[in-house]
């Protein structure tokens, strides 16, 4: 299986099952001399794991790190960082109804026939639990740029959305709700919608706002390495993305040029910010904002047909922990995956000073 990596000079490599014995990861040319803050590692592992709420799943990990390489005395070396996540709740006897079977919307059926081979127990490398060793590297990525604040809130759950534009948020109430909306009336409508959708034994799908702020003008490559496109493939890289608009996105066809220019200040910074702050693939200052969508969980504890491998139309009803939402739990995920961007493009960038 090739495609375990992401980066050019920041780079990433990820490894592991969900019922494996560990997850975990190589991080490539982080630079020296970082003091790091491995309390704010395990913060983001937390904010990401299983089990923090009734909303996701119940499975129950720690999610603990263990650094292995690349640290001494609190402080980056310069080498690979090397690091596992031990799994430590797996229950592969969940799994045990769909060894003969294809789940749905799942990844079970093109794994088998691409490979010959699949790890049924929680979907193997396809699950979501990798993203846990992502959240690793963004956090350590966001401790190498200090200056650049990453939020990502929920913006959608289902047909409710949060319409207020993120410029009137308070960032700092993201955490003080189990869905992460900063919004508290939204937050409540969108907890109690999960909290029915999961009784009904069904999922929900949603969107991920992420706002990136204090950006330097330069990342970003023209033609191929365009900075959007660098987040739009790290967006839908992550399990369950089915569309990314940044800026305008798709509301922009709607407009005429004399509408969506975004007009300067003398001082080169914008009137307005359609271009979401990036043009011509690169950063020009301005905010970074993106939406991310996330369709409904697969795996719905309700009967439905199914295919087994001997090709025969079968019936079968999920089972095991699963969220009915995953919007909760992406939050971390799409704020890692976009500072793990924004660290190689800034690597990058210095090769021209």
């Amino acid at each position: 299986m090739a495609g375990n990596s992401y980066g050019t000079l920041y780079r990433v490599t990820t490894f592991g099952e969900s019922h494996g014995e560990a997850l975990g990861g190589i991080i490539d040319g982080c630079p020296p001399g970082i003091q790091l803050d491995l309390e704010s590692i395990q913060f983001e592992m937390s904010r990401r794991k299983p089990g923090q709420s009734a909303i996701v799943t119940q499975r129950k990990e720690p999610d603990d790190v263990q650094f292995l390489s690349g640290i001494f005395e609190g402080k980056t070396t310069g080498t690979p960082i090397g690091f596992i996540i031990p799994n430590t709740n797996q229950k592969s006897d969940d799994y045990s109804h769909i060894k003969d079977n294809y789940r749905p919307s799942h990844a079970d059926y093109v794994y088998e026939k691409k490979y010959g081979v699949r790890d049924y127990r929680g979907g193997g490398r396809s699950s979501a639990r990798e993203t846990a060793s992502r959240v690793v590297a963004g956090a350590i990525a966001k401790q190498m740029l200090p200056e650049i604040k990453i939020n990502a809130y929920v913006s959608s759950v289902g047909p409710i959305f949060l319409e207020k534009p993120y410029q009137e948020l308070d960032f700092s109430k993201i955490e003080s709700n189990p869905v992460r909306c900063p919004d508290e009336e939204s937050a409540v409508i969108m907890e109690e919608y999960i909290r029915q959708i999961r009784k009904d034994g069904d999922t929900v799908g949603g969107t991920v706002t992420c706002v990136i702020q204090n950006v330097p003008i330069g990342l970003g490559e023209p033609v191929f390495d365009k900075l959007h496109a660098e987040l739009g493939k790290a967006m839908l890289s992550i399990n369950a993305v089915k569309g990314f608009e940044f800026g305008s996105g798709f509301e922009g066809v709607k407009m005429k040029g004399s509408e969506h220019n975004d007009l300067y200040n003398p001082d080169g910074t914008t009137r307005t910010n359609l271009s979401g702050g990036i043009q011509g693939g690169i950063s020009n200052g301005m905010d970074i904002y993106f939406r991310v969508a996330f369709k409904p969980v697969a795996t719905i504890m309700q009967k439905q047909e199914s295919l087994d491998n001997k090709g025969n139309i079968t019936e079968m009803t999920g089972k095991g922990r699963h969220d009915p939402c995953v919007v909760p739990r992406a939050v971390p995920i799409v704020e890692a995956m976009a500072a793990i961007v924004l660290a190689d493009f800034y690597l990058l960038n210095k090769t021209y000073l």
